[in-house]
């Protein structure tokens, strides 16, 4: 019998009974990631060598998963999925592996990413393309791209991910499962690697909403190593689940969600729309009330410039220290400059050169107040907009993207930009560090589509538990990915 498709709750059941073993599973899991691998590219590590842990009350202990190649892990390779790091052993575990360790929990590969989290695509990672394990002709989105893929295969029941603008929470929706970004904090960042500091959360990838509270539960706590982290050990996810939601209140965004706002819409366009007004109905008919409010479209419009601006700077920023003197394999140069010169030059791709010219723009003196302090002055701005928000509702709820995964052939890390603030809403959630979740809601052609519920910061038991409440309305929880075009 296989477990690994099963949930959290279940296959520990099935440890304590004595059903099934933690050297079993894991066995399971080894096989199922080369056979993942092979189909999809899901893994820059896998392995072979993963020892059980003992089983304990804990639900996590004794079951395997997979960590996002951004994590630092002690004695495992860990890239971030660049040529830059390409043979780079740390010698420390990020903080939320070692609390999953302390869980009982048993890392089995390290996962696929885009290029130093740097992507929406999941096709910049220095190891290749992730394809979608529903149609391997279409994306899995990013950059947890690697995460998504293996839990929608049946790898294991979740993966860590880490979220700057969308990324656990687009490939979630991209690959029919769950993703989760609490609220920022709540999981230290220490050992993480930094993308963009203000806007870097960790997070997670399972096929329900309970797992993902479990395993956050798991996650969380205050860190003395990241100063941004905060104490929740008051708060237990998993027990703050009921499903009771009678009388919370969501609204939706009207320029978002109106579909005379895209005069060109296509197809999957104008079904993902008509599929997240159905779902607005199934939320009115579990007590929830729904209201459409009206934001306005200007600031809307600015959300994605100003995520390039602030997110630029900062990993240019945060990623200075990579020149191939302190780490990474050495570039040849006749001098240090030429080394670190050549390191960065032939080490990155050109989408991340491209993130590093901008970001050195917009911090040089005579731009900074134009671009920097400006695109910081219109995150405020929204940011104050949603906090108004939730002084009426308890959560915004959006559907995520423009439609099913986007076609790989001819793709960019570039957006119409008739719908770009349907693709980019979620960045929102990172610029007031808002608790968010992605939970699948339907299908267009075979492919699976997703919904996002945010709220307003440490009420992550709130919006999980209307995750809940609607993710038992739908058919689409714990859903293995099942491929529809053998491309």
């Amino acid at each position: 019998m296989k477990y690994m498709d099963k949930s959290i709750e279940l296959i520990h059941e099935a440890l304590k009974k004595g059903e099934v073993t933690s050297e079993e599973l894991i066995k399971e899991a080894l096989e199922k990631s080369h056979e993942v691998n092979d189909k999809y590219n899901a893994f820059v590590t896998i392995l072979d060598n993963a020892k059980a842990l003992k089983v304990t009350d804990n639900l996590l202990s004794g079951i395997p998963y997979g960590i996002k190649d951004n994590y630092s892990t002690k004695d495992i390779l860990s890239t971030g999925s660049s040529n830059t790091l390409k043979d780079y052993v740390p010698f420390f575990t990020a903080t939320a592996i070692e609390n999953l360790t302390k869980c009982g929990a048993v890392a089995v590969n390290k996962t696929v990413m885009d290029e130093f989290g740097m992507g929406g695509t999941g096709t910049t990672g220095h190891t290749g393309t992730v394809l979608n394990p529903w149609d391997k002709t279409r994306m899995c989105a990013g950059s947890s791209a690697g995460s998504a893929c293996a839990v929608a295969s049946g790898v294991y029941p979740y993966a860590t991910g880490s979220d700057t603008g969308d990324s656990i929470r687009k490939p979630a929706a991209y690959c029919g499962i769950v993703g989760y970004k609490p609220t920022y904090g709540m999981i230290s960042r220490y050992g993480l690697f930094p993308f963009a500091s203000s806007l870097d959360h960790c997070g997670v990838l399972t096929r329900n909403v309970k797992d993902a509270a479990i395993v956050v539960d798991g996650m969380k706590g205050i860190d003395k190593n990241d100063m941004t982290s905060w104490d929740s050990s008051h708060i237990n996810l998993k027990e703050s689940i009921n499903g009771k939601v009678s009388g919370k209140k969501l609204c939706y965004i009207k320029e978002i969600c109106d579909i005379n706002n895209y005069p060109d819409a296509t197809t999957e366009l104008k079904e993902h729309l008509n599929n997240f007004m159905n779902v607005i109905n199934k939320c009115k008919e579990i007590g929830l009330e729904v209201e459409e409010v009206s934001v306005d479209k200007k600031l809307l419009q600015a959300v994605p410039s100003v995520y390039v601006v602030i997110s630029c700077a900062e990993a240019t920023s945060n990623m200075s220290n990579l020149t191939g003197i302190i780490f990474g394999p050495r570039a040849k140069g006749n001098n240090y400059i030429e080394m670190m010169k050549n390191y960065r030059t032939e080490g990155f791709s050109p989408l991340i050169k491209r993130r590093f010219v901008i970001g050195s723009y917009v911090l040089q003196a005579q731009n900074k107040d134009r671009y920097f302090h400006n695109a910081q002055r219109v995150r405020r701005l929204v940011v104050d907009k949603w906090k108004e928000l939730f002084k009426n509702y308890d959560a915004v709820i959006l559907p995520v993207g423009s439609g099913p995964a986007k076609l790989l052939k001819g793709s960019k890390d570039m957006l119409d930009k008739d719908t770009q603030i349907l693709e980019d809403h979620l960045q929102i959630g990172n610029f007031g560090g808002f608790p968010s979740i992605t939970i699948p809601d339907g299908f267009i052609n075979n492919l699976p589509i997703g919904v996002n519920i945010t709220g307003n910061c440490y009420d992550d038991a709130n919006v999980l538990n209307i995750a809940y409440a609607l993710e038992s309305q739908m058919n689409y929880k714990d859903q293995i990915a099942k491929e529809v075009n053998n491309g």
